[in-house]
């Protein structure tokens, strides 16, 4: 049995989405223009206006201080298994 339900680019959700924000047509002739349920454009409609009010949000400083904090905790890994392994090496009489 085939996969009933059909995938959308993020492009045509949006390109929807900004149609049914303008509230030139109505969902429903959106509905049949696109040949999908007038649900889910009220659907993605809600994702983007919940969407785009994070936009200007200040995420974006978040992401770089989350990626900052992320670099820095990868390096202490570093760090950490390098002794461990130094550590080992010893151990085993591999270095001297």
């Amino acid at each position: 049995m085939q996969n009933l339900r059909k995938n959308y680019p993020p492009s045509f959700k949006a390109k929807v989405a900004l149609e049914a924000i303008k509230e030139e047509k109505t969902s429903a002739e959106l509905a049949s223009r696109y040949q999908i349920h007038s649900a889910q454009i009220r659907s993605w409609k809600a994702t983007l206006k919940q969407g785009s009010v994070d936009m200007f949000n200040g995420n974006r400083r978040k992401t770089k201080d989350n990626k900052y904090e992320l670099i820095q905790e990868l390096y202490r890994q570093i760090g950490q298994l390098k002794v461990e392994l130094d550590w080992l090496k010893k151990k085993s009489g591999l270095v001297s």
